[in-house]
């Protein structure tokens, strides 16, 4: 498929979307993996999961002229080896995703609709959040709020955060796209506020964050 979806923010960041529906020979090829990275992907077990670390460096490919390494910090985030954009990175079994900015930290977050949120209610929400949740559309409304801790968790990078605690998201009306607040409470219960932008597309939720 190549590359799925672009675009340039208001921000000055880019989004990015690949949908995966080439063979993991197809992706290889496609992706002229680093030798390490791809002595590093053989051991994975999963297909799926080593078709989404190739498609990832596939987009990478198409994003950037030049070569670039990824590699991630002992905090898991990622970043590019040889050039100093921010980098963040998601990916499902039908899609992976990044967002990329030259200055500011980001984070992003994509996940399928089809999958069932009802633990996130339980171990992300606060009770405040769990009110705000309607019925007929319950399921992709604990998408949204878990893409969104997620994308903020993704940023931040810290460790042992309490999603249903230490970030807030604002009552929101469920459309097609549109704009999410949240607010992140650290451990000294100092605060900080951030703005979110979502879409949905082929039964899927994207969530990002820039900072």
């Amino acid at each position: 498929m190549a590359l799925y979806l672009k675009k340039e923010l208001e921000n000055e960041a880019t989004i990015a979307v690949w949908q995966i529906t080439e063979t993991e020979q197809e992706l290889i090829e496609l992706s002229a993996t680093p030798t390490d990275e791809m002595e590093e992907i053989s051991f994975i077990r999963s297909e799926s999961l080593r078709k989404q670390r190739l498609a990832v460096r596939a987009l990478l490919n198409t994003l950037f002229e030049e070569k670039v390494y990824l590699s991630h910090h002992d905090n898991g985030k990622p970043y590019l080896e040889n050039n100093p954009i921010n980098i963040s990175i998601t990916h499902t079994d039908k899609y992976v995703a990044v967002i990329l900015h030259d200055e500011e930290d980001c984070g992003i977050d994509i996940e399928s609709l089809d999958r069932d949120f009802s633990a996130v209610e339980k171990k992300a929400l606060s009770e405040e959040e769990i009110d705000d949740l309607e019925n007929e559309k319950r399921n992709e409304q604990l998408a949204i709020y878990w893409c969104a801790k997620e994308a903020i968790f993704k940023l931040l990078s810290v460790y042992n955060l309490n999603f249903a605690e230490q970030i807030e998201v604002e009552r929101f009306r469920l459309r097609g796209e549109g704009e999410l607040e949240a607010t992140f409470i650290d451990k000294d219960e100092d605060e900080e506020e951030f703005e979110l932008e979502y879409i949905t597309f082929d039964r899927h939720v994207l969530v990002w964050v820039v900072r």
